[in-house]
């Protein structure tokens, strides 16, 4: 038998017991696919992650990322969470401006800002956008939600499919109510087939009613087909949701910086996840960030 030692996070968040939780376990060399699958089903949390040696010069370390039901190329939650779990253990120096993630999808850069030998936040690089209009009709995509068609008819916008590394489908609707009030057909979710040959889909529904607050998007997220019935934070989703944003004109350049995902409110899990687009010259899409906060929860040992 092998234990492995494990640390439990909550991300998005800087308070405990709210964004969305992580196990990251430190030295998983050595198990099989299989095994890191059965850890992460016991686990049971949206995502965990499994740190082994970096198998390219240009990273610096490789992880590999499991949500219950499917290995991922990436995803935004565990990046993020797993860099605060290095920098706690000092695996990740106090002051070094980024880290860099052997992932699926390549190497993946992680920007840090400290204050003094605490992290304070971390920023992922996605992949550039690829915008594909869904296989499934609105109608379909909208029951499957388990929302009103009417709340997505007001807005007057696309539904898209949008993928930085993990494709979403982008299900804009009129108000935050309305997002509360989705109650998803997770049969039917199932059932969606993905823009995207051989790739699982999740529906990201938002809505970028004003509330008086600094939050651009409130929004949920559902994939069954990835093991995910509701996620409390998907940082995956919302590059894709920053692309959305900017490109259909619901965010102006000047604040394409600094928008801010309110997620897994209706879950008792709020979480703030932050994007920052960058556009060239001409107006496309030239970089996609995604950051935000941990905190630890707990260590763990686990016994396989």
């Amino acid at each position: 038998m092998t234990s492995l030692k494990y640390m439990h996070l909550d991300v998005f968040t800087r308070r405990r017991f709210e964004g969305n939780q992580l196990a990251v376990f430190f030295d998983a060399e050595g198990l099989d696919e299989g095994v890191m699958q059965t850890i992460a089903r016991e686990m049971n949390f949206s995502e965990s992650t499994f740190l082994m040696p970096a198998e390219r010069p240009d990273t610096d370390l490789r992880m590999r990322i499991f949500t219950p039901g499917v290995e991922l190329p990436m995803a935004g939650h565990p990046t993020i969470g797993t860099t605060y779990a290095l920098a706690e253990t000092a695996a990740i120096a106090p002051g070094r401006d980024h880290f860099v993630f052997g992932l699926g999808v390549g190497p993946t850069r992680v920007e840090l800002r400290w204050e003094g030998t605490r992290l304070v936040f971390a920023s992922m690089d996605q992949r550039l956008p690829d915008v594909r209009p869904p296989v499934a009709p609105t109608d379909i995509v909208v029951r499957a939600a388990g929302v009103d068609a009417d709340a997505h008819r007001k807005t007057g916008l696309p539904i898209q499919e949008i993928s930085c590394g993990v494709p979403y489908i982008l299900l804009p609707l009129a108000t935050r109510a309305d997002v509360d009030a989705a109650t998803a057909d997770i049969t039917a979710l199932r059932q969606i087939t993905s823009a995207f040959p051989g790739e699982h889909t999740g529906i990201y529904l938002f809505s970028t009613e004003s509330a008086g607050d600094d939050v651009t998007a409130y929004s949920r997220m559902f994939a069954p087909g990835l093991g995910i019935a509701e996620d409390p934070a998907t940082g995956s989703a919302c590059g894709p949701l920053g692309c959305y944003l900017v490109q259909n004109g619901l965010v102006p350049r000047e604040r394409a910086g600094q928008m801010v995902s309110w997620q897994g409110v209706a879950m008792g899990r709020p979480s703030r996840i932050h994007v920052a687009i960058t556009q060239d010259a001409a107006g496309a899409v030239s970089r996609v960030q995604v950051g935000g906060e941990a905190v630890r929860v707990a260590w763990g040992e686990l016994t396989v």
